[in-house]
């Protein structure tokens, strides 16, 4: 998580993929509670198993285990090309530059573009003007 859980009372969208708020952090959890009783806001659980934050849920998305990066790639230039986003801390803060490419494969437990001589995976360049990879 990148902002604490007070900020979360003022959102008008929650999104937990891959952990259980409600299990693990009952105090904190309150505001998204706070948050959906005052704001309206919407809360989605993207995770394997149905959790106690995925009961109170308003849109429950159960993926496959190890799946949760691969399903949340496609939607990443999506949410770039948008105004809904704080661009300069994603930018900035998150690890947003590191896109899975169109020529993406997973075998045998390693995805594209692993170096095994390097044991470590290329880094690519986003283009942030266009919300496309680099040419």
């Amino acid at each position: 998580m990148t902002n604490h859980w007070v900020d979360i009372k003022n959102a008008d969208l929650i999104l937990i993929m891959g952990g259980n708020a409600a299990e693990a952090h009952p105090c904190g959890f309150k505001w998204v509670t706070e948050a959906k009783a005052h704001n309206k806001a919407r809360l989605i659980v993207v995770d394997p198993r149905f959790t106690r934050s995925a009961s109170v849920a308003d849109v429950y998305a159960p993926i496959r285990t190890g799946t949760d990066i691969v399903s949340w790639a496609p939607w990443s230039p999506t949410c770039w090309r948008t105004t809904k986003i704080q661009h300069e801390y994603v930018k900035n803060y998150t690890d947003f530059t590191f896109i899975v490419r169109e020529d993406f494969t997973f075998d045998e437990g390693i995805y594209s573009g692993y170096d095994p001589q390097k044991r470590k995976y290329d880094k690519h360049t986003w283009d942030y003007e266009m919300g496309a990879m680099a040419s």
